[in-house]
């Protein structure tokens, strides 16, 4: 069920410990399966995996099973205009229709890079016309977003933006560099960082290694999809045509172990087992603090935000007035990734079991605590 290795400058008990706790959320019906991988200052130690893919066959967990990230995917999709911000290739605040005209249809032409990757962009809600049955064609994808309309001005509220975020992340790499955003990525990201089981459009043939999302006993209200057209948040990330789609913002798929991986060569100032990615001087500018405040669309929600990442999220178990150094992303209902300049911690924890926030972010918090609580 578990693979593990030693690491530095980490109490073996209280990994022991982490251990025996993802056992039991296990045993206990938190989720059917999960996976849980932790690297600190850059080396790998912890690995655990365990229960069952697929609760209808019977199918286990084992230790090449790939997940379905949700909106853990965003940071991939972030670090493609990452990389074009260290390369010269944008400013910040350049205007999303410097690079893509046609965008700047229906009144769009003031939203710059910066409002995307802090969701002020000013159209959160996924166009009507694009149901899941579209998402494989990029091209409609992108007419849909040039047609689009915005709900408040540029720059002036935080609203997430759930699908946008992603295909507006992927298309500026595609009109900035050439490649499309499936391709950028494995060749500046998964392929020198030996992430060998992570993809955003997944290969047909891989299928079979993918678990199922299990929608849990108390899931019915936070199945409810934001999305338009879409029945629900795990029906369809469960159709293969969603999973061999680009969706940058929310359908990566990939085990732990790769998306641990991810972190901690962002932890480690943009280098990870001697392949440098990115500079030390952009994680800096990334990570820091950019916009903060409630999201009209999620009451009683409050949102840190640096450039395409979350600060202090509550589902890492951090508080959002602290832990500030702390960034990452969590996956609806199922999963978080995360990272933590001062602990030298990179931490990815995905379930395969969707529940509502309230039980989803206790079970992932407990394990972040876990974790910490193994830190010498």
């Amino acid at each position: 069920m578990v693979a593990t290795s030693g690491g530095t400058k980490m109490n073996a008990d209280a990994l022991r410990a982490t251990e025996e706790l993802f056992a039991k959320q296990i045993e206990n019906g938190l989720h059917p399966g999960a996976a849980l991988a932790v690297y600190r200052h850059g080396e790998p130690v912890l690995d655990l995996y365990g229960g069952v893919a697929d609760t209808e066959s019977g199918r286990p967990v084992v230790e090449d099973t790939m997940f379905v990230l949700y909106s853990c995917t965003k940071p991939l999709a972030a670090f493609g205009v990452y990389v074009l911000w260290e390369r010269g290739k944008l400013a910040w605040d350049d205007p999303v229709a410097k690079y893509w005209p046609e965008f700047a249809k229906n009144g769009k032409g003031a939203v710059t890079v910066r409002h995307v990757m802090t969701h002020q962009a000013g159209f959160p809600t996924t166009p009507a016309e694009l149901t899941w049955d579209k998402w494989q064609d990029w091209d409609t994808v992108v007419q849909a977003l040039e047609n689009t309309s915005l709900q408040y001005a540029a720059g002036s509220v935080l609203s997430y933006h759930p699908m946008n975020f992603g295909w507006m992340c992927g298309e500026l790499v595609r009109r900035i560099d050439g490649r499309p955003f499936n391709k950028f990525i494995q060749e500046e990201l998964t392929a020198p960082l030996g992430m060998k089981d992570t993809y955003v459009g997944l290969p047909p043939s891989l299928e079979g290694r993918v678990s199922k999302v299990h929608a849990m006993e108390d899931a019915d209200a936070a199945m409810r999809s934001p999305i338009a057209n879409l029945p629900d948040l795990v029906s369809v990330w469960n159709r293969p045509e969603v999973h061999q789609a680009v969706i940058p913002a929310a359908c990566g798929i990939a085990t732990a172990r790769d998306l641990a991986r991810f972190y901690a060569m962002m932890q480690g100032g943009g280098v990870l087992d001697g392949v440098r990615l990115l500079k030390p001087e952009t994680i800096a500018e990334v990570t820091k603090l950019q916009v903060e405040g409630p999201d009209p669309a999620a009451v009683g929600s409050y949102n840190r935000l640096c450039l395409g990442m979350a600060l202090a999220d509550p589902r890492a178990g951090f508080s959002r007035t602290k832990n500030i150094r702390t960034f990452g992303h969590a996956g609806a209902g199922t999963s978080v990734g995360w990272a933590d300049h001062d602990s030298g911690l990179a931490v990815a924890i995905i379930t395969n079991g969707f529940r509502p926030e309230g039980t989803n972010n206790a079970r992932l918090a407990a394990f972040s605590q876990a974790v910490r609580n193994a830190c010498l």
